[in-house]
């Protein structure tokens, strides 16, 4: 170390906080994202591995393409509904018992979808899910702003939301291998599917209601001091513009803004994830084959997010990258609608997977700078409530015009369309704040 007398020496004073405060993070980290980014996995499974039952599902049930997007994209319907009164109540109760509840309803939802014998059935199961699950998401998002500071927020949300990629890398083979237990006690592949990978999600839960705290003050696993160094931290945080109650974060048009953003590149994102079976069916792949190869476009994103994460953290320049997964998202769309061989196909909806993948990281690390209190929790269920709506559209788009026009290929330009203006208005956002 420096002495004293030297003009560049670092008081120690000041290291000895800065060691405390790395400490502290790197704890807290380790205490909640295993278990959140688990939970995420299995939500995310919950939600599109509907597509790899309906390799064998569809025709059980009679379902057409238009009918599976729908039932696949109503779950958000209920989800966006019950959003914000979601966040509210999260924010009433207290964050350990509201996801913890969220958690064991969404798992019995998501297993009772093995009950569908119809259409009307199918979409009944969808739309259950999409209630138990809502709020879980900006739920997240708002706990987590509450314990770690806003240079480190980027990582910690791309750590949670590795969940995405990750569920889609083991969703393949896992679907796959549950599917061949058709016959298994008298019941269909796909039901037995939907029941071994929905009730992990409420096992969760327990544990979560167990392990989690509210807020730092009551982190048991940090000493005395590494507790208010992380309080010092997050209190001394600077926020552009403080919002404490929801009615003024609504009538913020950067929340607005945001919203729009998210529609673009969640719309992109579900359509991919839920047609990517059907897709490479299309390219005659078998079910082994479609489960394993769905994967690869994940694998990449997983390692770009996370790289991706980083890079933003160090230079700031959240709004910027924003725009950029965006335009990425779009032109591997574009790609992937362009060309009909397998190998050039796959290539662009890789891109694309890493776009989408990537913008969700950067772009909920931006909200949160300007909202907190009731207004975050609000305010930020109010942005995934609507932009979340893109998960139905996407699904219900590829699946209209699949019907439309007997390809895949509209479909991809209609996504990389709407990510295009998820690019534009990141632009509008960028030009209304000037300190990033």
């Amino acid at each position: 170390m420096m002495s004293a007398s030297q003009p560049n020496a670092i008081p120690a004073a000041s290291t000895d906080l800065e060691t405390l405060q790395q400490q502290a993070v790197s704890k807290t980290a380790w205490r909640l994202l295993p278990l959140l980014t688990l939970a995420f996995i299995f939500n995310y499974i919950d939600r599109t591995s509907v597509g790899f039952a309906a390799l064998s599902m569809n025709s059980d049930l009679g379902l057409t393409a238009t009918q599976f997007g729908w039932g696949a994209g109503i779950l958000f319907a209920g989800y966006c509904l019950l959003e914000v009164p979601s966040n509210l109540m999260l924010y009433r109760f207290g964050a350990r018992r509201w996801l913890a509840r969220i958690m064991i309803t969404w798992g019995l939802a998501a297993a009772a979808t093995a009950l569908a014998v119809g259409p009307k059935s199918f979409y009944f199961a969808r739309f259950v899910l999409g209630v138990a699950e809502a709020g879980f998401f900006p739920g997240v998002t708002f706990y987590l702003a509450t314990w770690f500071p806003a240079k480190f927020r980027t990582r910690m949300l791309a750590w949670f939301m590795v969940g995405v990629p990750v569920s889609s890398i083991l969703s393949g083979p896992l679907s796959g291998l549950l599917l061949n237990l058709d016959g298994v006690l008298g019941l269909a592949g796909w039901k037995w599917m939907f029941i071994l990978q929905g009730l992990p999600a409420s096992i969760i839960g327990i544990v979560v209601l167990l392990m989690l705290r509210d807020n730092p003050s009551q982190a048991s696993w940090l000493s005395e001091a590494e507790r208010q160094a992380l309080i010092g931290m997050l209190a001394s945080e600077r926020r552009e513009k403080e919002k404490k109650h929801l009615g003024a974060a609504l009538k913020d048009p950067r929340v607005l803004i945001l919203t729009g953003i998210q529609f673009g590149f969640v719309l992109g994102s579900y359509g991919i994830g839920i047609w990517l079976p059907t897709i490479l069916k299309s390219h005659g792949l078998t079910i082994s084959a479609i489960s394993l190869v769905s994967s690869v476009p994940y694998i990449f994103a997983t390692v770009a997010m996370l790289t991706w994460a980083r890079m933003v953290d160090r230079n700031g320049k959240k709004i910027a990258n924003l725009l950029l997964t965006c335009l990425l998202g779009a032109g591997g769309m574009i790609v992937a609608a362009l060309f009909s061989a397998f190998w050039p196909a796959l290539i662009g909806i890789t891109i694309a997977v890493i776009g989408v993948t990537t913008a969700r990281a950067v772009f909920w690390s931006i909200p949160t700078r300007f909202l907190s209190g009731a207004a975050a929790a609000g305010g930020l269920a109010f942005i995934n409530s609507v932009g979340t709506f893109g998960g139905f559209a996407g699904p219900f788009l590829v699946g209209w015009l699949k019907d439309q026009t007997g390809s895949f290929a509209m479909g991809m330009l209609g996504m990389a369309a709407m990510l295009l203006v998820s690019t534009v208005l990141t632009a509008v956002l960028r030009s209304m704040v000037k300190d990033e």
